[in-house]
Order: C-alpha cells, then structure tokens, then sequence
C-alpha cells in the first residue's frame, strides 16, 4: 500500500477510471495520478474481474490504484483488495452509511484502504463523514449514481460539497469529488479543495464513457489542475 493517502505533489489530483491495462498504460503516460480500475458500462462502480485489475496494476507498476466491488461484503472487500490495489471502493446506501456495524465490518476486509462512495441523488453528505472515519475507512467521495447525463453539479450544491470536503479533512478522510465532470469543472469545484477528481466520460473520446480513454483530454486535465507548471502534462 502506498505510504500516501494520495500521491505527494499538488492538490486535488486527478482519478482516471480505466477498463483495462492498455486504457491505464495511457492514462499513465498522460499524468493521471490514480488509476481506477471499473467497467464504465455497469455505472459508477462497474466492478471488474480481479484478474483483470491484477493485470491494470501489473501494467501500470509503481502507479496508484483503486477498485470498486459489485457487492459490498467484507469478503468482496477482502478479495479486491488482495489483487495488490491501494484502496477498495464501496457504495453506500443510506441505511448503510449510518449503520456503525455495518461500516465496521465492512473496513476490517481492508484496513486503513477502503474509500466510502457516497451518490449525489441521496442528498448532502457532511454528516456521514465522523461514522466513516470511526468505523475505520480512508476516504470518502461523492459520485452520481446515474450516467445518462446527469452531472454532480446538477445534484449538489456548492455549499453542500464544500462541507463534505471540509468534514474529510477534519476526520483525517481523503476525498474526492466525481460524476461526470468535465474540465471545464475543475477550476470552480477545486475551492472545495477536494484530495482529488474523479473522471471517466468527460477524458474519452467524444466524451462517451464507453469509448475509449483519449490521452490529449487526461493531458488537458492535468493542465487545467497545475496550471502554473508547465511540464505536468
């Protein structure tokens, strides 16, 4: 596991969701800082086979990474985090998300390495950040459950996400801010001052999640985050 909660340097930095090792060897190279490993036809945690992030990370060696699970048990849990991973998402309902034992067991299948997903469409999050860092998990972030066009700024407003980040950094969570964002959102969301952003949609081709991850639009991103450093991309 990674000594960092997130990679040193700058914040926030920049979560690219890739579907396979060739999509993640070109996220790399672009200057995507974490590397997430889902299946973007099955929604914001499309989980892939291990086998298949074993590979991602084999492939993009030395490199962050994260991984969803399909069904949230503590043994789904332990079995993503055994491919060798940094952190294992998780969504959360909101019965879930306030339930301590719940939470509980569903930290001890990944100690000090499992990022809470918390939806948009559920309403503000802030107060479930101190159950989330009592029963043990690393991070927290809010994405939109739904991918048909419906953004985060659609969905939360900005007071509401910047209690979200503030409530993190209080508890000693990382976090992170997604749902189809587009680079266009990074100057305005990063006063929230969110660990880092996630992406899928808006760094593809077309700005379709199911095509392929375009590394001009990752380079861009990596800009749009560091603007005054002139070699980040």
């Amino acid at each position: 596991m990674s000594p960092y909660p997130v990679p040193p340097g700058p914040l926030p930095r920049l979560l690219v969701s890739v579907r396979d090792p060739a999509e993640a060897e070109a996220a790399q190279l672009a200057g995507a800082d974490l590397i997430d490993a889902k299946d973007p036809e099955r929604g914001a945690l499309g989980a892939l086979e291990p086998a298949l992030v074993d590979a991602i990370v084999a492939r993009v060696a030395g490199a962050a990474v994260t991984s969803a699970v399909a069904d949230p048990t503590p043994e789904s849990v332990t079995a993503m985090a055994a491919t060798g991973i940094d952190w294992v998402k998780t969504g959360l309902a909101p019965a879930q998300s306030r339930d301590p034992r719940a939470l509980a067991a569903l930290a001890e299948g990944a100690p000090g390495r499992l990022i809470a997903v918390l939806f948009a469409e559920d309403g503000p999050a802030a107060d479930l950040v101190p159950a989330l860092a009592q029963a043990g998990f690393a991070g927290a972030m809010i994405d939109t459950s739904g991918k048909a066009g419906v953004r985060l700024t659609d969905l939360a407003e900005p007071q509401a996400l910047a209690a979200f980040t503030a409530a993190c950094r209080s508890h000693g969570l990382m976090s992170g801010l997604a749902g189809s964002l587009r680079v266009t959102d990074i100057p305005a969301l990063s006063v929230h001052r969110p660990d880092y952003f996630g992406f899928r949609g808006g760094l593809c081709r077309d700005l379709d999640r199911r095509n392929g991850i375009d590394p001009l639009r990752v380079a861009e991103a990596v800009r749009a985050l560091r603007p005054n450093q002139r070699d980040a991309a």
